[in-house]
Parts: C-alpha cells; structure tokens; sequence
C-alpha cells in the first residue's frame, strides 16, 4: 500500500525528535512549494519548557492584536506558516509543542491549563498584552483553555476543526485508531486530505504548501499530546466564554465530526458556527481562500 511519505511533499517520516539547541540564533522559515515564507524563530525557555518559536511581524505598526495560534496534534509551525504569511493585516505567533517539529521532547507531562500558562509566558516574553486566540483541532483545546484561563488578555476567539474535548461526539473509530498511532495517523489523514486539495484547482499549490509541511513528531511528544486532554472538557465553563468566537468545521470531517462544531456554538454565547462544505478535518489547508476570507472579516 502506498503511504502518504511516497508522494513527493518532503513529508518526513517517523522519528523527528527536534532537540536544537536554546543558544540557536534566530532565523528566517522559508518553504518552496508555494512561494517564500519568512518568519523571525528562535528557542525560548519558559517554565522550563524549551519551545521553537515563530513570529510574523510583532513589530509592524497594526490596528488589531496579533494572532496566537495553537497547532493541532503532531504538527509543526510549517504546517500553519502559509496561513500566517498571507495574514499580512496583523501579527502572528505560534510555537512547535515540546516533541514536535523542533521542539526538544518533553521532561513532564503537561495540561490545558500549564501549557496555557506556558504560552501566557510566550506572550509576556515578547511583550504581547493582547491577543487573538485561534487553535485548530487538538489546539482548539488549548484555545479554549487559554481563552477561560487569561480572558482579559483575549479579544476575540476562533476554534477549527475542534470539539470541547472528553465530552465531543467521536468521529470515524478506525480513523481514531490510526490516529493513536503518529505514523499511521498522520498519513492516513493527509493523504485524504491530499487528495481534496488536488480536486481544489484553484487552491492547490497553497494547500499542497501547508501539507507537504507537516512532519510527524516524536513518539515522546505525540503521547505527551494525546495525554494532556486526558479527562479535559471546557463544556461546563464555556457558557461563561464571553468573548465572540468562531467556529469553523468541515462538513465532511471524519476525525472531529460536523456535530461537535454545533456543540460548541450552542453552549457559547453568541458564537457563529461557520461550515465548509465537502470539507474533511484540515480545511485551513485544502481551503485556504475561505479560511483566510472568514478569518479577516471575523477578526477585523
């Protein structure tokens, strides 16, 4: 059976344990497949944490908050750069979780709530009072945290591709198996998503860009990340999110179904649910032009 790695994405395979070291200096990000990126990355230790980050115009003049972004489960910052780059209205940080990307492996397990507080000492590090918040999939549990936890550092609130965690409507079982498993998981979902974005003629370089981007993470850092949602829900606490908050899922996603979408919206005051039609779970990538379009129009 052909893998995903066999298509010519420079997807590498299994076993990236990213440990670089925190004198690194800071460096530009620049990818081909889609054009020249470019972001200013450099290795920050906070609470102990050794995490790589990238950051996209912090220090241009800008009428609006920059836009923290929490990646979801296994992916690294290349994956999102194509998005941060063609947001060229505001600033931008995200960082690669410890074990993925190039973030060394984790020492500890971490939560919701401590990886919120270690991104709280991102922002602080570089001087970042105000943010937006966006997370996508796993990460849009670590929006939701951060967005209850430090509410009067979050303006507005965009969630895609997510559920409220232990209490989501599950998706397609054998996908969820493979998912347990980072090598398998990760090409049986890209390879689906591959294959939509192809039939995305006119979107195609760009999400072709995002996915041959993705690498898989360390064995270490993917069970770090799948065991930090252990036992978390933000459903009870979400009636009291009181920030305007996107939802964003796909129609057709197989891994956090169309529903848990619907739930969100319906326990957040006011949100706005917003559906991809014919769209599976990584519609940031394979339909970027509306992505990009809903994310400017929501967030000003």
């Amino acid at each position: 059976m052909m893998r995903f790695t066999d298509m010519d994405l420079r997807l590498p395979g299994w076993g990236l344990f990213g440990g670089a070291a925190r004198s690194q200096p800071s460096k530009h990000l620049r990818g081909k497949p889609g054009g020249p990126l470019s972001a200013d990355v450099s290795f920050e230790t906070v609470d102990g944490i050794e995490l790589r980050v990238a950051r996209w115009r912090l220090d241009a003049p800008c009428a609006h908050p920059p836009l923290l972004f929490f990646n979801g489960i296994g992916a690294n910052i290349e994956a999102v750069a194509p998005l941060a780059e063609t947001l060229t209205d505001r600033g931008f940080i995200m960082f690669d979780m410890p074990g993925t990307g190039e973030s060394p492996d984790p020492v500890l397990p971490y939560n919701p709530f401590t990886m919120s507080s270690t991104a709280a000492g991102v922002l602080k590090r570089f001087g970042l009072e105000t943010v937006d918040v966006m997370g996508m999939s796993w990460g849009g549990a670590m929006a939701q945290q951060f967005a209850l936890q430090y509410a009067g550092r979050v303006r507005r609130v965009v969630l895609a591709a997510t559920s409220p965690g232990m209490l989501m409507i599950p998706g397609d079982p054998a996908m969820l198996a493979q998912m347990a498993d980072p090598f398998s998981g990760i090409n049986a979902m890209l390879r689906s998503e591959y294959l939509m974005a192809l039939e995305n003629a006119d979107e195609t370089r760009r999400a072709r860009h995002s996915i041959g981007n993705i690498t898989a993470p360390s064995s270490t850092g993917y069970f770090y990340q799948l065991m930090a949602l252990a036992g978390w829900t933000s459903l009870p606490a979400l009636p009291f999110l009181d920030k305007p908050v996107l939802v964003m899922m796909g129609e057709n996603d197989p891994i956090v179904p169309l529903a848990n979408g619907r739930l969100l919206a319906g326990a957040i005051p006011d949100a706005r649910l917003e559906v991809f039609e014919g769209a599976g779970h990584l519609f940031l990538m394979t339909h970027p032009e509306r992505a990009i379009d809903l994310l400017r129009e929501f967030l000003g």
